[in-house]
């Protein structure tokens, strides 16, 4: 019945920061844009990095999130080829770890945040348990 996570929806408080975030530091390749009229909301834009999607909303004057850590979605994982080099290139693009890196045995895991804060963690697989 179900196959898969169709995308990932984030509702940025800058859109245009986090369109060249995503897009000109995390290499997503913008796929769709589109002006929408429904009360607040003004554009929807689809960026995919190999078979994932983002959907990022522009929304007029969006809640900031809460500071603290609350019940829900706390974080989009990427996977690198290689913690170290991802590590040098966000770095290098100044985008710094928030969190890690640790070694978990079968991963590296770390974590950076977008603009807004929101955490994307960074695994690099040694062999995937699935």
């Amino acid at each position: 019945m179900f196959t898969r996570i169709d995308h990932v929806e984030i509702l940025p408080s800058d859109f245009d920061r986090s369109m060249a975030f995503y897009q000109d530091i995390l290499e997503f390749r913008l796929v769709s844009r589109m002006p929408v009229k429904a009360g607040p909301l003004k554009e929807i834009a689809y960026l995919q990095l190999g078979d994932t999607v983002i959907e990022l909303l522009h929304m007029e004057n969006p809640t900031p999130t809460p500071s603290s850590m609350t019940v829900g979605y706390r974080a989009m994982a990427l996977e690198v080829k290689s913690m170290e080099d991802a590590i040098n290139y966000l770095r290098d693009h100044g985008v710094y770890v928030t969190w890690g890196p640790i070694d978990l045995g079968v991963s590296i895991r770390a974590e950076i945040t977008d603009p807004d804060g929101l955490a994307i963690e960074l695994r690099e697989w040694r062999h995937k348990p699935w």
